[in-house]
């Protein structure tokens, strides 16, 4: 029953406390509410449990948006970080649902950007969706998903309506590539799937660290040449994803890669690409009291495992590190965390390296907020180019709907913070307000702060790490990332360090790798640069390209 109902009841049988005026008052005050019944389809064969997720948007919006993708009808509501107002959230954890049952959602209790009464009346196009591995803050809808159909209706209804889950997503093929592949992709899929080899090691000191066996996923990517039995080896690239990727969403870069080789535009390298996704987000192969010790297991655990099994370069020399974004963090940090192990970092759109350019704000101001400036406007947090698409606190505040858990915040303090209590990581701000906890913030330097580690360790890290920091980002960076770097590169040069940061003009988060039609072509003139370090005297040339 709607709560603006259930107080009319009670007014009519004088059944709140106080009297009949101040009643009255009281319920002039008190939003109404507005519910929707979800059923469980009959066709369902089990129960169910997880993050069932409530989407509204303009049917006028919506059907412009379905148009524009040639689409004669509106197929799915969902929401994205690039345009979190476009679409109204609702959300409600569910422990247990069964076949044919029906549980009510509350639109105006755990929403946004708002509670669902506030939306101007209109008709709107809704669909409802169980998020049954509690990842979609990370993956988004995803096989075992449950999906409603979607339903046009006019809000607010004359009555609560109700929407049935009842299709679950199949699983993907990881090996169709979609329509964004080029023919050079297609052609060499069949190749490149015969030169990949799936990681699925077992980590001794995670499984300790959690008590349950802990699996390191990834793919091995032979080049063409490979053979198992020669007495030579082959440098390694290990590869990094961003925030979303996993082991299936890396297929499309795989391919690419192979293509390359094949084609001569990159050398003959084994890549191995590394799954960084968690459930709490990604781990970015730090050590973390929240975690685990991914770096520690990666460098003395699957590294070694995979030098036994492939004929690797097994020298610093002939190990590299290449990553985007959340990646590129990680590769950052693995190339300066443990400078011996490998040969250099070539680390792209880095998530922020030095935390006195987190996207734009000073953690280590006083009274920081990541929320407000302190002359009270808003922080932005994602643009496109000059436009500003999101805030940090509607970015922050949607992610926090979505569910507790795997989001991009959520998944840096998993990464960067203390334990807290109930076995959570503490938060960095407060998600209401935005207020900076300060104590958090001073353990994210002393343990994360990437810039702040270089400075004052750079006696001991030199003779290791000199010459190794190659780092490139767009000075219209999606996230604002290139402020970050800006302020790592001021430290390097301090040091009078040897490293390679650049600031590619007019270039965002998305199509940095772009050289003229080549959208892979930053890729391939950094594996020229890593190979030159591992085969100084190779006469081999890029085919089909200029010399990097």
């Amino acid at each position: 029953m709607r709560q603006h109902h259930l107080i009319t009841a009670l007014l009519s049988c004088g059944l709140l406390l106080g009297s009949t005026a101040s009643a009255r008052q009281q319920a002039s005050t008190v939003p109404a509410h507005e519910y929707f019944h979800i059923q469980l389809g009959g066709s369902e064969k089990q129960p169910e449990s997880g993050r069932l997720l409530l989407f509204a948007q303009d049917a006028n919006d919506a059907e412009a948006e379905a148009s524009k993708r040639g689409q004669t009808s509106v197929d799915d509501v969902d929401t994205s970080p690039f345009f979190p107002t476009k679409t109204s959230v609702a959300a409600r954890e569910v422990s247990r649902i069964v076949p044919g049952q029906t549980v009510d959602i509350d639109v105006d209790r755990t929403a946004f950007p708002a509670g669902w009464s506030s939306l101007p009346p209109g008709d709107y196009y809704v669909q409802a969706v169980l998020d049954v591995h509690h990842d979609y803050n990370y993956s988004g809808r995803d096989a075992g998903d449950l999906l409603s159909k979607v339903v046009k209706l006019h809000l607010p209804a004359a009555s609560i309506p109700t929407l049935s889950l009842d299709r679950t997503l199949p699983a993907h093929d990881p090996w169709t590539l979609g329509r964004w592949a080029t023919p050079a992709m297609r052609q060499a899929l069949p190749a490149a799937r015969a030169h990949a080899r799936e990681i699925d090691f077992t980590s001794p000191s995670l499984t300790a660290f959690w008590g349950r066996p802990i699996h390191m996923r990834g793919r091995v990517l032979l080049p063409p040449n490979y053979d198992a039995h020669a007495k030579k080896t082959w440098p390694v690239v290990y590869y990094t994803q961003g925030f979303g990727g996993n082991n299936n969403r890396v297929i499309g870069t795989l391919v690419s890669v192979y293509a390359a080789m094949a084609k001569g535009q990159m050398p003959p390298m084994i890549w191995v690409f590394l799954d960084e996704s968690s459930p709490t987000g990604t781990h970015e192969f730090a050590d973390s009291v929240n975690n685990g010790p991914w770096g520690h297991a990666l460098t003395t655990e699957l590294i070694p495992h995979l030098e036994a099994h492939y004929r690797m370069d097994a020298r610093a020399s002939g190990r590299f590190l290449q990553g985007h974004s959340s990646g590129g963090w990680a590769t950052l940090w693995l190339q300066t965390r443990y400078p011996k192990i490998f040969g250099g970092t070539w680390s792209t759109s880095p998530d922020p390296s030095d935390f006195h350019d987190f996207t734009g704000v000073d953690l280590y101001a006083p009274h920081a907020n990541v929320y407000y400036r302190p002359d009270g406007t808003p922080y932005p947090l994602v643009r496109d180019h000059g436009k500003v698409l999101a805030t940090f606190k509607q970015f922050a505040q949607l992610e926090r709907v979505m569910g507790p858990y795997g989001g991009q915040m959520a998944s840096f303090e998993w990464v960067f913070s203390p334990k807290g209590k109930g076995g959570r990581p503490e938060q960095m701000f407060n998600r209401d307000t935005g207020d900076v906890n300060p104590v958090v913030v001073d353990y994210w330097r002393d343990h994360y702060d990437i810039a702040y580690r270089l400075q004052h360790h750079w006696a001991q890290l030199k003779p290791y790490l000199n010459g190794k920091i190659h780092l490139y980002v767009g000075t219209a960076d999606t996230f604002y990332l290139d402020g970050a770097a800006h302020k790592l590169k001021a430290v390097l040069d301090s040091l009078h360090a040897k490293s390679d940061i650049r600031f590619i003009p007019g270039r965002t988060h998305f199509d940095l790798y772009r050289i003229g039609k080549d959208r892979n072509g930053l890729l391939k003139e950094i594996s020229w640069a890593m190979y030159a370090v591992a085969r100084p005297h190779s006469k081999l040339k890029p085919v089909g390209m200029p010399a990097p």
